[in-house]
């Protein structure tokens, strides 16, 4: 994925290299900010319509996963072609993308 390779050579540039540990509490960190934003914008669930998110916090949720996909060697690409295939599946068996 031409991404994760961007991610991956920014790393390398700025010397931030990360155990995946670090990386999954920076992605879970990142993921959080989007749910305050988006809590706090729909007061608290009073006005889901109003909803919004920042769009530099979903790009610093990509960045985070990217690099955690990298630091534990996964091509991110090949990830998500599995994954769309695994909702494929479940649509076509059972009607729905959930697991249940």
């Amino acid at each position: 994925m031409e991404e994760q390779a961007q991610v991956a050579e920014f790393i390398a540039e700025h010397d931030m290299q990360g155990q995946p540990a670090y990386r999954i509490l920076d992605l879970a960190s990142e993921v959080g900010e989007i749910a305050k934003d988006a809590v706090e914008s729909g007061e608290y669930g009073a006005t889901p319509e109003q909803l919004e998110v920042n769009t530099d916090e979903v790009g610093d949720v990509l960045f985070s996963l990217l690099a955690l996909a990298e630091s534990l060697d996964i091509d991110a690409g090949v990830a998500l072609d599995e994954a769309l295939d695994k909702y494929q599946r479940r649509l076509e068996e059972t009607g729905t993308a959930s697991s249940q």
